[in-house]
């Protein structure tokens, strides 16, 4: 992770992502921890605070853990099967619903 004034970037196997700080928070880091810390209480300022805490922990994430998406259907006659990068389901409609995957499927 590298921190120059406001911007903040964070590069890791699985990519590199940069995030430009609001003017009301600010980010460093100290012995594998990372602070970020507001320049006031108002509402604004904790919003943007809290914002900013979850937009770096998510950048840190992506870049260092694949993304993974768990899909669980529960009832009779319902079902699933990948072919190639299309999920083909079945799900009670009159019509069956393909969704198109833009990454690789595992």
């Amino acid at each position: 992770m590298e921190v120059k004034g406001q911007k903040v970037t964070v590069e890791g196997p699985k990519g590199k992502l940069n995030f430009d700080l609001p003017h009301h928070t600010s980010l460093k880091v100290e012995g594998g921890n990372v602070l970020v810390s507001r320049q006031g209480d108002d509402a604004q300022a904790r919003a943007l605070h809290g914002l900013s805490r979850a937009l770096v922990n998510n950048m840190v994430k992506g870049v260092s853990e694949s993304f993974v998406k768990k899909l669980e259907i529960q009832g009779v006659g319902f079902k699933a099967a990948v072919q190639g990068k299309v999920v083909n389901m079945t799900l009670g409609y009159s019509h069956p619903i393909n969704y198109r995957f833009r990454t690789r499927l595992k």
